[in-house]
């Protein structure tokens, strides 16, 4: 009793060689499929390479084409010269150039030998695989599929559309249910024949050509007409990604296939030395016998999975930056957002910065340049105080700001003077929290003593800007953390706010008490201000109400006076 092994190979051939050299040491007769693809003086020469191994054939030759019918001819015809050639082979093995051997052959044998009678090939109905990959699940058993889905997307998509519009529907053949998998299975000597010498083998042959990815579904559905016994799962370790790839192995993988327990693998890099030479050569290094999990290793796929769909947090890939919603987080950690605050108080960001420990930046997204904290003009990953740099991307500019600095928490001012494009990238960033004292840019203007009318036309196109910001701020799209204030509102009781933000920001400051709050501009003569502006026809609505006779310098008295942060 022994295991013959079919090989479909199309590239990489002297590894190919080298591993049918490693099954026929073990006492596996081989039979070969090259595909039709491969240049003539290429095969002649790979064949020439195995003339001395008396066990091994080469069968018909047909042009394999990933999702076409030509896989299930190779297969077919390597299986009947299998069959026909090695009378003692009791379980066929089907395999690819690019599976690699984990375990010594003799441990494969020995474990079929155990089970006489078991099929291994995974086969499962359409309602119940989970991997199918472009919305062609059951639809790949009732549509027509002629053209190649690789070399002709155009024909293939349009013809399937077609055939939905017409409302076209293939019968399958009586008496099967179609059932998917694996590609890579081990039959028993006679359930492969009972498939291949079957009446209906035409009428079969003649359906699934013009199935999907047939070689996923023909031997895997006519399996089930057959066998008395299937255990429906490969003995072959093979890993698809999200896009329905398969995982390469490479050498760095070395450890991670031998905790698989799996007696075979693929995909193997051509050029993984390590992995060939400790597979095929190291007896020593065999692993244990048991029963083959790959089950062990799926965590690790399902994280690489989730690290190339979903990344880390905050930090942009290729694969993910064009696409929105699967940045996985906007930025990588929380930050603060102070709209008004600058303007309100002389010294805010230094008394910010000694107040909580974080890095307090001024106007990042001023117009002239990123106003970084101390004046810097580079910081962090090289990241540029330029303009015209950070304009091109202002979400780039912001996640890499936050991701340049993680472990430690960035603070920046914002108001509407400011590059407006960010808006609705913060507003939606749930590691946002956004602290606006609204119409303090009307303290510049007041402080500024210059032409009035030049003063109103500018408080009008700050005012309409910052109403929009509002509008975003209130949205039900967004997700950071916000905090409104009007002007008059804030001044009259601005420790508690204060001490909410610095409480956030710093909790561990709580325990320093400190800090002063910081100095109040002066603001004698504001509310004659904001009435010099409505008397000219423009409506400041959005610092709250300021009476013109409220001497806005001495009120309020505790804005002026130092205080313990608790």
């Amino acid at each position: 009793m022994s295991v013959g092994i079919v090989m479909l190979v199309h590239t990489a051939l002297g590894r190919a060689e080298q591993v049918a050299r490693h099954w026929s040491a073990a006492g596996c007769p081989i039979v070969i499929h090259a595909d039709l693809s491969v240049p003539a003086k290429t095969y002649r020469a790979f064949r020439e390479a195995l003339a001395d191994l008396p066990d091994v054939r080469f069968s018909k030759r047909h042009r394999c084409e990933w999702g076409t019918w030509g896989l299930v001819a190779a297969s077919q015809s390597a299986s009947e010269m299998m069959l026909e050639e090695f009378p003692q082979v009791r379980h066929v093995y089907l395999a690819s150039g690019s599976c690699l051997p984990l375990r010594p052959v003799q441990e494969l044998i020995d474990y079929l030998a155990a089970r006489p009678h078991t099929d291994f090939i995974e086969s499962a109905t359409t309602a119940d695989v989970p991997w199918t990959i472009g919305g062609l699940d059951a639809e790949r058993f009732t549509l027509r599929f002629p053209f190649s889905w690789r070399r002709h997307r155009y024909l293939f998509d349009r013809y399937v559309a077609l055939q939905r519009a017409l409302g076209m529907k293939r019968r399958i053949p009586g008496g099967i249910v179609p059932h998917m998998g694996s590609q890579w299975w081990c039959l028993t000597r006679q359930t492969l024949s009972a498939i291949l010498s079957d009446p209906e083998r035409a009428a079969y042959d003649r359906y699934f050509s013009k199935v999907w990815i047939p070689d996923e579904s023909y031997f895997q559905t006519l399996a089930r007409q057959y066998s008395c016994q299937i255990e429906s799962r490969s003995l072959t370790l093979s890993k698809f990604d999200y896009q329905g790839k398969p995982h390469i192995f490479y050498d760095d993988h070395l450890q991670l296939l031998r905790r698989s327990d799996c007696f075979v693998a693929r995909k193997i890099w051509p050029r993984a030395n390590r992995l060939y030479d400790a597979f095929l050569t190291d007896e020593a290094g065999a692993m244990k016998r048991t029963e083959p999990n790959p089950a062990k290793i799926d965590r690790i796929f399902s994280k690489a999975v989730e690290r190339r769909t979903r990344g880390r947090p905050g930090l942009y890939m290729q694969s993910r930056f064009p696409v929105e919603t699967r940045e996985n987080g906007l930025t990588s950690a929380q930050y603060s957002v102070f709209h008004g605050f600058a303007q309100l108080f002389e010294n805010f960001e230094p008394w910010l910065a000694r107040a909580t420990g974080a890095r307090v930046h001024g106007h990042i997204f001023a117009p002239e340049r990123a106003d970084f904290s101390e004046g810097a003009t580079v910081i962090n990953g090289a990241l540029s105080d330029s303009a015209a740099l950070r304009d091109y991307n202002p979400r780039a500019f912001l996640a890499s700001l936050i991701w340049n600095t993680r472990g430690e928490r960035q603070c920046f001012q914002f108001g509407p003077q400011d590059n407006q494009a960010i808006n609705w990238h913060i507003a939606k960033d749930p590691n946002a929290q956004i602290s606006v004292i609204s119409g303090a840019w009307a303290i510049p203007l007041f402080q500024s003593n210059g032409n009035f009318i030049d003063i109103r036309r500018e408080a009008a196109r700050l005012q309409r800007l910052e109403s929009k910001h509002l509008e975003i701020l209130r949205s039900s799209w967004t997700k950071a953390r916000v905090r409104i204030w009007t002007m008059a509102e804030f001044i009259e009781a601005p420790m508690e706010p204060l001490q909410t933000i610095i409480d956030e920001i710093g909790p561990q400051q709580k325990q320093r008490g400190i800090s002063e709050v910081p100095k109040m501009v002066d603001l004698t003569g504001f509310g004659q201000f904001l009435q010099n502006l409505k008397n000219q026809g423009m409506h400041p609505y959005l610092m709250g109400n300021f009476p013109v006779a409220h001497d806005l310098h001495e009120a309020p008295t505790n804005a002026r006076k130092p205080y313990l942060v608790r």
